[in-house]
């Protein structure tokens, strides 16, 4: 019984230890996505002007992605969070 609770706490430490990687990790990753494609936006549009409604379509949609990305992340540590699978193996 003690050694359940030992692997117990080892399992929550190790997962709130990873959630807090992934949801940092990807949010610095993220905004340095978003920095340097805003930037690239930011001097194609300077360079070429009349480029830039095809070119603010695709940053758009980048943006997006790049969130979406993010936010893929985060749902997955929220479910490590509240419904952790790994749990599961102790018995």
């Amino acid at each position: 019984m003690e050694n359940t609770a030992q692997y117990l706490a080892l399992i929550q430490a190790y997962t709130g230890i990873g959630i807090g990687l992934i949801i940092g990790l990807g949010a610095a990753g993220a905004c340095i996505g978003i920095g340097i494609m805003c930037s690239s936006f930011l001097d194609g549009a300077a360079r070429q002007p009349e480029l830039m409604p095809t070119l603010q379509g695709k940053v758009f949609l980048l943006l997006g992605l790049i969130d979406a990305s993010f936010i893929i992340g985060v749902g997955l540590a929220m479910m490590f969070a509240f419904a952790n699978p790994l749990l599961a193996v102790i018995k």
